[in-house]
């Protein structure tokens, strides 16, 4: 596990888990989000996010958490490890909940300046919500494909279908390299 993407639909916990990694592997944590959204929810243009995102790459280990398909030939051939949260639709809309909420009524700063309204989380066509039902389903189908492939037979996978299941196996890995 050098270089490791972390997979799931939107609130499945992938910059959480990210972010516990890099903390106890100590790799570099490239949070996707960051690199697509620009000021006012604008969306960079892909060759502007395929450029940060492949000079975000040139370590040597790294933990990247996202499903920018922009950047998936990007990225996806240089990962040797793929992590993906495929949690019930239900945990999903209670974290989407508990996150939007939270963002909103703290007025958390996201990515260049960007704050959630609860207009547009709740009452919009662009809403995550929205989002989150686009691609579930898609999800589950796509990567286990995906995954079959050629390109991926070496490649480590390690599907958490609960959040216990991997917070059980978050802690061992933290106790292993606590104990190196």
């Amino acid at each position: 596990m050098q270089r490791i993407v972390v997979l799931g639909v939107s609130a499945s916990g992938k910059t959480t888990l990210a972010q516990n990694l890099s903390a106890i592997l100590g790799y570099p944590h490239i949070e996707l989000d960051a690199l697509h959204w620009e000021a006012d929810w604008k969306e960079a243009e892909d060759s502007v996010m395929q450029s940060r995102a492949s000079a975000a790459i040139q370590e040597k280990h790294w933990i990247a958490d996202g499903n920018y398909r922009s950047v998936r030939e990007i990225i996806w051939p240089e990962a040797d490890t793929f992590i993906w949260l495929d949690y019930p639709l239900y945990v999903i809309l209670a974290r989407l909940t508990f996150r939007t909420l939270s963002r909103v009524f703290l007025r958390q700063t996201l990515w260049n300046g960007n704050k959630e309204r609860f207009k547009n989380q709740f009452f919009s066509r662009n809403s995550l919500y929205v989002w989150v039902f686009q691609t579930y389903w898609r999800r589950k189908k796509e990567y286990p494909a995906m995954f079959q492939t050629p390109e991926y037979a070496t490649k480590y996978i390690i599907r958490f279908k609960s959040p216990r299941e991997c917070a059980v196996w978050l802690k061992r890995l933290k106790d292993t390299h606590a104990a190196e």
